[in-house]
């Protein structure tokens, strides 16, 4: 990966839908070239997937929450694979630090969490400890 490369991939993570045409016109090369290196960018997967941010609220979704999840060791894959299969959860992933798995949750409110919370992320096998923190405002994302 060049230069060139990371230049078509920032433009593409500012603006997942920016034509070929216009990555060319931006960095003087040829609509082919872009289209080509675009196409190696996925092969390779640094390009994994285009995807669009959603603002929750406009959804209905008025409660935005980081979640921290202890877990037993033993359990740790079968609790984070559980997390996942979650509807309200849009992403999951194993970390380091305060908590062994973290997850972004959308509800409608703050019941619907504490529902979520209690009656689903609570009956996981292997959690023994639930720290959310919702989100009052996006600055970046």
């Amino acid at each position: 990966m060049d230069d060139k490369d990371r230049k078509i991939v920032e433009i593409l993570m500012k603006n997942a839908r920016a034509s070929f045409t216009e990555i060319a016109d931006a960095l003087g090369l040829s609509e082919s070239t872009i289209r080509k290196r675009v196409r190696q960018l996925e092969e390779s997967g640094v390009i994994r997937r285009y995807t669009t941010i959603i603002d929750p609220a406009k959804l209905g979704y008025n409660t935005v929450a980081i979640v921290g999840l202890d877990v037993e060791p033993s359990q740790f894959l079968e609790a984070a694979d559980a997390m996942s299969r979650l509807d309200e959860v849009r992403w999951v992933a194993t970390s380091t630090g305060d908590h062994m798995i973290m997850a972004e949750i959308w509800t409608r409110d703050g019941k619907e969490l504490g529902r979520l919370i209690s009656e689903k992320i609570g009956r996981i096998e292997g959690v023994h400890r639930i720290c959310p923190a919702i989100i009052l405002e996006m600055i970046k994302g």
